[in-house]
């Protein structure tokens, strides 16, 4: 059993969840304490029953509920020391014995998980994505990336799922309400991930044996669930891949995605 579950994602918080038969982790914390408990709880999983938090970067969106929902639980939080190091306010509510460090493309173990960080392009200290593999089951998680690399493309091969960011549209990024500087932020080298580039992405990786992707962390004020998918889907055909080449959906915001088992 290799499961995956998005309890959140959007630029308003991020937390997902995978499990094996004897192994539960978090990637990231970015809303409440009090919001990751409820949304286990509905997976009926014990919060104390969590092996790790794997944390991908500082950003609060990623980290706001990290250091109250470890501290409560006494979970160990697997994190690179630079990150770490840029968000003090988290840091100082870890007890040190539960911190574990781990260095960008190094593996490392966590119960019946190999889980292998890589390095994105993203305004953060020093931001990951996560391989997690189980046996001969890989899944993918990548977010926050301002553009797409040869080196992410060759981590996230073989993968038979993503969870892969498609945070906004250009059209609607360019008529939203953000200012000028924070468009030009998001549409950057070290912003977010467009549509578009997603669908792409995804098509590419239909090569390497992708059974099923989610779009995740898309922004509430640049885009739309419905057209994200549209977008996906389109980049597919493009790609001469049929649209139900895979199985295709869309993270929720506020509330748990359904589980996805490999």
């Amino acid at each position: 059993m290799l499961n995956f579950c998005s309890l959140y994602s959007g630029s308003s918080g991020n937390s997902l969840f995978v499990e094996t038969e004897d192994t539960k982790l978090l990637i990231d914390a970015g809303v409440s304490s009090k919001k990751i408990e409820t949304a286990l709880n509905e997976l009926s999983v014990n919060p104390t029953d969590i092996n790790g938090i794997l944390v991908t970067h500082e950003h609060s969106d990623h980290v706001q509920g990290l250091g109250t929902f470890a501290k409560k639980f006494h979970l160990p939080v697997f994190v690179n020391q630079k990150t770490l190091d840029a968000m003090p306010k988290q840091k100082e509510k870890l007890e040190e014995k539960y911190i574990h460090f781990f260095n960008l493309n190094e593996k490392f173990e966590i119960g019946d998980l190999k889980i292998k960080p890589f390095a994105i392009p993203h305004d953060a200290t020093n931001p990951c994505g996560f391989n997690i593999m189980k046996e001969d089951k890989k899944i993918s998680i990548a977010t926050d990336i301002g553009h797409m690399t040869k080196e992410i493309m060759k981590h996230l091969e073989n993968s038979l799922f993503l969870l892969l960011e498609a945070n906004y549209d250009p059209e609607v990024l360019m008529y939203s309400r953000y200012p000028y500087p924070l468009k030009n932020r998001i549409a950057g080298p070290t912003g977010h991930l467009s549509n578009e580039l997603a669908g792409k992405t995804i098509a590419y990786l239909l090569q390497s044996g992708l059974q099923e992707a989610m779009l995740g962390h898309l922004s509430k004020e640049s885009n739309f669930p419905e057209l994200a998918y549209k977008t996906v889907v389109e980049e597919l055909m493009a790609s001469r891949h049929h649209e139900n080449s895979l199985a295709l959906s869309v993270a929720k915001r506020d509330t748990s995605s359904k589980v996805v088992s490999l």
